[in-house]
């Protein structure tokens, strides 16, 4: 079986968008949701939790299906439960019914996630040059893409419910455009793998690191608002700018990641990386006008791009396990990372300030960048 033919990286784009375009679809009906069931915030937080629960509780075990039925069967399956329980955020009746139609959500999007990242680590190494940053990059545009594509159908005077339909058949166009051509083997070579290999070595130490980043990227996701709301005098109406920042410049430095990766190799990437967000952090921090302050989250956002994507190369190169369980083990530390993300950035932030906690997450950064040597490539093969 030929991996590096031109259609199966299509294929891997398009689910990589996929997924993007399925999680963001949710964010704009987080206030219909809210308002349609009565929820405070307290009800909301906690069924919102449901839905990463969900993610971590299938992640650790899509490693050991991709084993057993192959990327194809699981990634469109996965997908397909993930469109079918569209519908269902926007018809859940009673918060209990929303609790787990977003349980069963997050499961979905949990076993998609890592079941493309195991498909797109098979493709990049069967190719011999770096492709990941690309890889994600189209999951960057797939977020956009959800959430602008339901909040116009919204703004349009759709229902949510047919909001929601509308999505559901985009993602089943995009499933069946990739699916002929997924991988239907976990390996690049079609050999058997474990069922289950408990993470250890450097499996461990990579999902610590993109904890760390994910960690990053939650905060700026749930704090980076109110710090420039309420330490750099920003207008709440533009509170998002911070967000909306750091976000176009992952998406940018993630087009121009493989390119990048394969010049100047993933060791030195994942160095400057770390030590480019973590300079964005302290100069938000450090900043003494707004401007500055958003200067810092463009660093941030253009440092950590390339980040994850480097570390999900280096699980598929290393030899401690198997890469598809690998990818799960770091795929579920990393995006426990998220979970953690806002709780722990609050403990502190109560405890000392929201400058002192945005300084951490800086200075945890800085020992990325100092494991980089530890972890990634000294250079890939263009």
């Amino acid at each position: 079986m030929h991996l590096t033919g031109t259609l199966q990286q299509r294929a891997t784009r398009l689910v990589f968008f996929a997924a993007g375009l399925g999680m963001a679809a949710w964010a704009p009906l987080v206030p219909y949701a809210k308002s349609r069931l009565g929820l405070d915030e307290a009800t909301l937080g906690i069924l919102l939790l449901c839905l990463g629960a969900g993610s971590l509780c299938a992640m650790p075990f899509t490693g050991m299906l991709t084993a057993r039925f192959g990327c194809r069967k699981v990634i469109v399956c996965a997908g397909l439960l993930l469109t079918a329980v569209l519908p269902g955020l926007s018809l859940a009746a009673t918060p209990l019914q929303l609790g787990l139609v977003l349980l069963v959500f997050g499961a979905a999007m949990g076993t998609f996630d890592v079941a493309i990242n195991i498909q797109a680590v098979i493709i990049e190494k069967a190719n011999g040059g770096a492709m990941m940053s690309g890889f994600h990059a189209l999951f960057s545009v797939g977020g956009f893409a959800g959430a602008a594509c339901m909040a116009l159908l919204l703004w349009l005077g759709l229902t949510p419910a047919w909001s929601c339909v509308v999505v559901m058949l985009l993602l089943c166009g995009v499933l069946g455009a990739a699916q002929g051509h997924l991988l239907p083997t976990a390996s690049a070579t079609g050999e058997k793998t474990p069922l289950f290999v408990m993470p250890h070595g450097a499996v461990i130490f990579i999902g610590l690191l993109c904890f760390i980043v994910f960690l990053a990227e939650g905060a700026i996701l749930d704090w980076s608002a109110l710090f420039l709301t309420t330490t750099r005098g920003v207008e709440e109406a533009k509170g998002g700018l911070g967000y909306a920042a750091f976000a176009i410049a992952m998406t940018v430095g993630r087009f121009t990641g493989d390119k990048v990766v394969s010049r100047f190799g993933g060791k030195r990437v994942l160095t400057f990386g770390g030590l480019c967000a973590a300079a964005g952090f302290f100069l938000a921090v450090l900043a003494p006008h707004a401007s500055l302050a958003m200067l810092g989250f463009v660093l941030i956002g253009l440092g950590a791009a390339n980040i994850v994507p480097i570390l999900f190369t280096a699980a598929g190169q290393q030899h401690a396990m198997p890469a598809s369980l690998a990818v799960a083990a770091i795929t579920t530390i990393g995006y426990a990372g998220i979970l953690a993300g806002p709780a722990v950035i609050g403990f502190v932030a109560h405890a000392t300030s929201l400058n002192i906690a945005f300084a951490m997450l800086g200075a945890a950064l800085l020992l990325v960048a100092a494991s980089a040597r530890l972890v990634a490539p000294a250079k890939q093969a263009s």
